[in-house]
């Protein structure tokens, strides 16, 4: 087995990463099917509805993921996963019983939105740390990027499918196929070999554990300067459901087709940023500060594309740019810290990554409802350059870096 694919070899990463691909396949398809919903039906497009959505959806991930964290440090990772997986798949099974019903109203998608990132809160640390007792440890950064891969390639697959999907049956069934795709994660977990888990230490009770691991990170310059730089671009520059359905349906003037194949065409690049990481081994922090630069690059060249055809082309280099800085934020950290500290620690970096979009997601939808999409995704282009540009020259002053260019 190739060197990128090399966690594959064991059991439990084997399963997880099947199931792990059909569940994601049906959130892609949640995402492309809740912001057309409430584009399309429930509102007469508006970009600030679909922000506040995708806000609800991640506000909770700032006042929950530090004590998320502990409990990933503290209990069975695997029990947790089942718990928090199948509160997923109900939520999904409501709001889509709602939708069938034709009672759905713009509350109840705000409801479910806030619903879902309770349970995301908890889940994301569990599952960011439960890698590492699928693999041993010198695996640990493939598998970080196959999972990344997976995630990707069923963005290939979700919103295109999506998208075909509104226009023949509507949004309701979407919302359905997706809470039952999370039946396929919780078999996994059952089927799980106990014996072959890499189980790493809980940390024991005592007080002031959250505080210990803020205090931990702040020691860390290395992943301060991480934080910093993935949580301005998170804010300003990762809002793709937001500004793709503006842009297609603004802009371009098309229809959930079309807006469904705008983030299958994403994951083209990102698939490929995803599979680059699985065969790096060890990466640095100079990885994520390239990468959020390139980012800010690429993204400005897609804000000005003319047509709706050479915006979709445009998409493919940004995939490969954000996936890479995620990719290589995530391994990092998660390569660098104690392991009884990895729970605290990823749920500190997931609230900078995920916690910063009810911040950016209404901004960023009010500029694309009042002076349009391009200018939307332009704030997050110069933010992600300011960003990257400042966490490279701070670098090179506190850690005495040396720069140096060579032609190959």
């Amino acid at each position: 087995m190739s060197a990128t694919f090399s966690s594959l070899r064991y059991f439990n990463y084997r399963v997880w990463f099947g199931a792990a691909l059909v569940a994601n396949i049906g959130t892609w398809m949640q995402r492309v099917a809740q912001d057309w919903l409430v584009l399309t039906d429930l509102t007469e497009d508006s970009g600030v509805a679909v922000g506040i959505v995708t806000a609800l959806q991640f506000a909770p991930v700032l006042a929950l993921s530090a004590w998320a964290g502990l409990l990933a440090d503290r209990l069975p990772r695997r029990r947790l996963l089942m718990a928090t997986q199948g509160a997923m798949g109900l939520l999904a099974l409501g709001l889509g019983a709602l939708v069938l019903s034709g009672h759905v109203q713009l509350w109840h998608v705000y409801l479910f939105a806030g619903l879902l990132g309770v349970v995301t809160a908890f889940d994301n640390p569990v599952r960011q740390t439960f890698v590492a007792e699928m693999v041993p440890s010198e695996r640990l950064s493939n598998a970080v990027g196959l999972n990344s891969a997976s995630f990707n390639a069923a963005r290939l697959v979700g919103p295109g499918a999506a998208g075909l999907l509104i226009a023949v049956v509507g949004t309701g069934w979407i919302f359905v196929i997706n809470g039952v795709t999370f039946a396929a994660t919780i078999a996994a977990l059952g089927l799980m070999r106990a014996r072959e888990l890499h189980a790493m230490p809980s940390a024991p009770r005592s007080k002031g554990q959250i505080r210990e691991g803020i205090r931990y990170v702040r020691k860390r310059t290395d992943i301060v300067v991480i934080m910093v730089v993935v949580g301005v671009v998170s804010t300003f520059g990762l809002n793709f459901q937001l500004t793709s359905a503006m842009m297609a349906r603004v802009e371009y003037g098309k229809g959930p087709e079309e807006y469904g194949i705008l983030g299958s065409v994403l994951a083209i690049g990102s698939l490929t940023g995803a599979l680059l990481a699985a065969r790096r081994e060890r990466p640095r922090v100079r990885l994520v500060i390239g990468s959020a630069f390139a980012f800010a690059v690429t993204t400005g060249v897609m804000a000005l594309m003319p047509t709706y055809e050479s915006f979709a082309v445009a998409c493919i280099p940004v995939g490969l740019a954000s996936l890479t800085m995620m990719t290589a934020a995530n391994s990092t950290i998660q390569m660098s810290v104690d392991p009884v500290m990895r729970g605290r620690v990823m749920s500190l970096y997931m609230i900078v990554f995920l916690g910063a979009t009810p911040v950016g997601s209404p901004l960023v939808g009010w500029v694309a409802e009042v002076l349009g999409p391009r200018w939307a995704i332009g704030i997050g282009s110069l933010s992600a350059g300011l960003v990257a540009v400042g966490a490279a020259l701070w670098a090179v002053r506190r850690w005495n870096l040396q720069v140096r260019y060579r032609v190959l």
